[in-house]
């Protein structure tokens, strides 16, 4: 045989071995369907108050404590706002409050600013007994000089006795 026949041969052999040659089964990748685990990106919680609560907080929304007539002490249904700003303060150290006394417009005006400051440091010394800081706060009063209700009448001087709790820093 001559060589290019022999080529022939083995080129037809290869052919042939390579046709019958068991095919495998290519098996299809697998596919993994268990869903990735859930991360949590909801910010901890841990039960401390941050500037944005001022606005958001039911309670820390409430920043007028109304006083009776002639008063200067604190009437029980405003305890709960004392405890809700007193922890604010707690939570932030660096938060200022400017506590503004006002009166009616009945009594003199120095009788007034005395009982306007005296509001206020009930409201401070209320803050204080629940936990925050003296130094964070500030009184000042102003008497029957800026009134939220101009007419005369028990309805309108409720609501100028009072003390407004001011957040100078938060």
């Amino acid at each position: 045989m001559n060589s290019s026949t022999r080529l022939l041969m083995a080129v037809a052999l290869s052919l042939t071995l390579v046709a019958c040659a068991k095919k495998v089964k290519e098996e299809p990748p697998v596919v993994d369907n268990t869903p990735p685990p859930v991360v949590d990106t909801t910010p901890v919680d841990d039960g401390r108050y941050d500037p944005s609560d001022l606005d958001t907080d039911t309670c820390l929304r409430q920043r007028v404590v109304y006083f009776d007539f002639d008063q200067s002490s604190i009437r029980p249904e405003f305890q709960e706002i004392m405890a809700c700003h007193a922890k604010y303060l707690q939570d932030r150290p660096s938060a200022r409050i400017t506590l503004e006394g006002h009166a009616d417009e009945r009594g003199t005006r120095e009788y007034n600013l005395g009982l306007g400051e005296r509001r206020g440091n009930a409201v401070s010394d209320a803050l204080s007994a629940s936990g925050g800081s003296a130094s964070q706060l500030t009184t000042v009063s102003y008497g029957e000089e800026r009134p939220v209700c101009m007419d005369s009448g028990d309805n309108c001087w409720s609501r100028n006795r009072r003390v407004e709790i001011v957040y100078t820093a938060q």
